[in-house]
Formats: structure tokens, C-alpha cells, sequence
């Protein structure tokens, strides 16, 4: 039998003993800790920016807070289910969890609550089906690319179907209207296809046509022309920006870079929905630069745990399942962080762990469950064959499902 190395550890020393292996083994700590540090700090925001919105809707100053507390709890019982169940019953469950989408999505159109203009919502305001149709579409897209891997180079197997199958949706989530989270689905889908190998060409065809998709849209819908159009101003003079830009740079500068102390910013009183889309701006201004880098970095965490899972996931359903998920947690972060500085226009993306919403966080955490899944998998891979599972993030388009990289751990082939 092999002789165990610090550096190439043999078979008796790489896996751990049983008791161990049966429920915790493979459990990535990284994401685990900054999933529960990240909800803390969000159920400490919300605190913070929520009793005047609270007090506004007849409810009592604590209300959002308790509700937030309800939908940790909820998101982390789904993450832990979702973390224990195996994402290789995904193509059997499909199905499912796509008419659920679809099903959710057309009640919305047709009678959803309607709030500031748009019906997103069911069940007074509790349930938004567009948030489950982000994960629902990183879940199918991938069962999908993984299935059809070997055609994805036709033009009729490949990109019309996936195009029909992201424009469905889109489409229904359009209709509510809710552009940003159609915008998401559909880049989700694109930058999968691009990881599934899809063919450089039909993908410079997929970006012509959403660009003019997007730019006929915008211009379709008032509120995104209006949003593209404050941008612009925005962008060319500040203090001419909509108030919402002005009063979030506001309280990003007050901020400075310790930040005036949680529960003691004063922008939470002025910024439209401070408790969900603008939180950001509250967290600058009580957090400061100094508690704004720290989000980040947690975010940057995530993208790294998720993309090294990716790296090292036994196959291509699991890899595509990582790198989706942990792409799209980090997208929709960047996304409501750059509108708040005045780089993007509003979108209205929910700021993922942070933002009040139970829709937005019990799928985020769902979704971060699916990772833990696909960890968990991965290590007991790589423990099979001796490889280190801490190894470099590389080449995510495994064109021919080999890596690129070799770890210094492999196995030697030779035996005693």
C-alpha cells in the first residue's frame, strides 16, 4: 500500500473517517460562514432602514425587522435542503419546477398587487415569482446545455432553442413589467451558453439581438426610457441627476470611510425604498468606505468559492450549476452597487443577502445551497482521486470536459 505524503497523500489519509463523511463532510466553511455573516449584517440593515417604511404602512417600527429574522430562517432551511439533496436529480425535477415558474409568472401578469405601476407580485405583496424564475432558468439552462452538449454547435440545436426558451420568460416577466429581472435571465442564459462551449458566432449573434431587444424595450416602456434618460443627465452633470441618484451619492459622501455608525444615517429617511433597493446607500453611509469594501470582498468570496467548485465539479451539470449560481449572486450585487454610484441606470435589483425581500432571500439562499451541493460533490470527487480541492480557478469553458490545469495533488497512476 502507498506511502501518505504532506504532499501527495495516499488513499488512507484523504478521505476522512466515516461518522464525518455521513453529514459534514464536503461542507465548503467559506461559503457557509459569509452566507450567515452576509443575512446577519442584512437582518442588522434592515433594522436600521426599515420602521420609517414600517410606520408608513401601519405596521409597527419592528415589522420588517421580525419578517426578515422569518425569511432567514426559511432560506436557510431551504439551504440546507437544497445542500443535501443532489443536484444530479435536477433533470428529473426539471419539469417541475418550470411549470411552477411559468405557472407563477403568468398569475402574476394577471393578478398580481400591483405596486409603483407594475403587478410583480402574489399573495399581498409576499411572493414575487420573477426571483424564483432567475434560479428556475440557471437550473434548467444548465440541465438543458448539459443534455444537449454534443449539438450545441448547430444552429438549430443549439441557439434557437435556448433563445426560445430565455425569450419565453423574459417575455413573461416583461409583461409584468419588470425589465431588470428579464435583463437577467436572459445575460444568466447567454454567459451559461458561453461556458457550455456554445459556438463564438451564434453567441455574437445572441448579443446583437439582445442589444436591440434591449434599446426596442427601453424605448417601448416609459419608466425605462425615463431611467436611461436620467442616466444620461446624471452622467453628464450630477447635481442634475434624479433624486434618487443625488440623494445616494448623498449619503455615500457622508459616509466618508468609517461611516456614521449603524442606525445613525440620516439618507434612510429620504432615499426611496431605503430597505430594499437603495440599502446599499444606507449601508455607505453608516458603514462607510470601509464597510462597503468588506460587502464586497464577501461578495468577491462568494465568486471565487463558487467558481473553484465550478473548477472542480465531477461533471458538467455541476459546473455550470456553480458557476450560474455564484455568477448570477455576484451580477445582481454588482448591479444594484453600480446604481447606487451612478454607473448603471435604476434597475431595481434587490442587493442579494441584504436587501428586505423573502422572494429575493430564500432563493439566493437556495441557490447558495446548490453550490453547497456541488462543493460537496466535487470534494468527494477529488478526495477519489487524491486531488487537491483548493486548486486554481482556470479556462470555465471545458471544451472537452478534461481539465487544464494538472493539480500537484493527483494521485500518481502507479501503485504498490
Amino acid at each position: 500500500m502507498g506511502t501518505a505524503t504532506f504532499v501527495n497523500p495516499g488513499r488512507s489519509t484523504s478521505r476522512p473517517a466515516r461518522g464525518r463523511q455521513n453529514f459534514l463532510w464536503g461542507i465548503d466553511l467559506v461559503l457557509v460562514g459569509v452566507t450567515l455573516a452576509l443575512s446577519l449584517f442584512g437582518v442588522i440593515m434592515v433594522y436600521s432602514a426599515g420602521p420609517l417604511f414600517a410606520i408608513m404602512a401601519d405596521e409597527q417600527p419592528e415589522f420588517f425587522l421580525y419578517r426578515q429574522i422569518m425569511w432567514v430562517g426559511v432560506g436557510l432551511v431551504a439551504m440546507v435542503v437544497a445542500s443535501f439533496v443532489s443536484y444530479r436529480f435536477f433533470p428529473k425535477l426539471i419539469v417541475p419546477i418550470m411549470l411552477v415558474t411559468i405557472v407563477t409568472l403568468a398569475a402574476t401578469v394577471l393578478f398580481g398587487e400591483a405596486t409603483l405601476g407594475a403587478q410583480r407580485s402574489l399573495f399581498g405583496a409576499s411572493v414575487r415569482p420573477s426571483e424564483l424564475a432567475k434560479l428556475a432558468i440557471i437550473i434548467y439552462v444548465s440541465v438543458w446545455l448539459h443534455s444537449k452538449r454534443d449539438v450545441l454547435k448547430h444552429f438549430s440545436f443549439g441557439l434557437i432553442p435556448l433563445m426560445l426558451i430565455l425569450g419565453f420568460l423574459a417575455g413573461l416577466i416583461m409583461l409584468q413589467p419588470d425589465l431588470s429581472a428579464a435583463f437577467t435571465v436572459i445575460i444568466l442564459g447567454v454567459l451559461m451558453f458561453i461556458l457550455a462551449d456554445g459556438e463564438w458566432r451564434q453567441v455574437a449573434l445572441v448579443l446583437i439581438v439582445a442589444l436591440a431587444v434591449g434599446f426596442l424595450t427601453v424605448n417601448i416602456y416609459d419608466t425605462g426610457k425615463q431611467r436611461v434618460m436620467d442616466y444620461i443627465i446624471g452622467l453628464q452633470d450630477p447635481t442634475s441627476a434624479s433624486d434618487h441618484v443625488r440623494r445616494a451619492l448623498g449619503a455615500i459622501i457622508n459616509g466618508g470611510f468609517f461611516g456614521t455608525g449603524i442606525g445613525l444615517g440620516s439618507a434612510k429617511f429620504i432615499l426611496p425604498v431605503a430597505h430594499t433597493d437603495s440599502i446599499f446607500a444606507v449601508v455607505a453611509e453608516e458603514t462607510g468606505l470601509l464597510g462597503s469594501g468588506l460587502l464586497l470582498v464577501a461578495y468577491m468570496l462568494i465568486l471565487w468559492r463558487g467558481l473553484t467548485i465550478a473548477r472542480n465539479a465531477p461533471d458538467q451539470l455541476g459546473r455550470l450549476l456553480a458557476a450560474g449560481v455564484s455568477m448570477w449572486i455576484v451580477i445582481e450585487a454588482l448591479i444594484n452597487m453600480a446604481v447606487m454610484v451612478s454607473l448603471m441606470p435604476q434597475a431595481g435589483n434587490a442587493l442579494p443577502f441584504i436587501s428586505y425581500g423573502g422572494s429575493s432571500l430564500v432563493v439566493t439562499m437556495a441557490g447558495m445551497g446548490i453550490l453547497l451541493n456541488v462543493g460537496r460533490a466535487a470534494t468527494q470527487h477529488q478526495a477519489t482521486e487524491g486531488i487537491n480541492t483548493f486548486g486554481a480557478v482556470v479556462d470555465l469553458r471545458w471544451r472537452d470536459g478534461r481539465r487544464r490545469v494538472p493539480r500537484s495533488g493527483r494521485q500518481s497512476s502507479t501503485r504498490s
